[in-house]
């Protein structure tokens, strides 16, 4: 080979080679940050089922019901308040992991997950009167998000 061959092989891996090494490279590092996203999504879906065993750990707290529970004793409302603490908090970290203001695609599907949990719980009267409660020291973008679905879900009254 001479320095010629040497020379148009160098051009063909700089005009090819290159761009497509680039390309492979900004691919991996998509699927990479998507295999992540979905990591956390998944992390966050666990939390919320162990959530969930929580509640059938304790079903005299009738948290499933769709109506506020009035006749509970003061240790049964004690713990209400602390399941109400821990779904906080799980809110909290899934809107601070998976929330941005301009999504699309599988990461905005996610997060309307998160977004019907929420809406879920701020359906209940009791939820939403403890609200303000709950959300003292917390990230102040999230109170902001998750009153807004609450003042949503609150029946408007004629």
């Amino acid at each position: 080979m001479n320095v010629e061959t040497w020379e148009l092989l160098s051009y063909v891996v700089t005009v090819v080679g290159l761009p497509l090494a680039i390309l492979t490279f900004l691919m991996e590092q998509r699927k990479e940050r998507e295999n992540e996203e979905e990591e956390v999504y998944q992390l966050l879906s666990d939390a919320y089922t162990d959530f969930l065993k929580l509640m059938m750990a304790n079903p005299d707290l009738k948290l499933r019901s769709q109506c506020e529970i009035t006749d509970l004793d003061e240790e049964q409302r004690e713990r209400v308040r602390v399941l109400y603490e821990i779904l906080i908090s799980l809110f909290e970290r899934a809107y601070l992991l998976a929330y941005e203001p301009d999504m699309s695609g599988k990461q905005l599907r996610r997060w309307r997950s998160w977004e019907d949990y929420m809406r879920e719980w701020c359906e209940r009267e009791d939820f939403r009167k403890l609200l303000p409660k709950l959300l003292q020291g917390e990230d102040p973008d999230f109170c902001a998000h998750i009153l807004l679905i609450a003042k949503s879900c609150q029946p408007t009254r004629t």
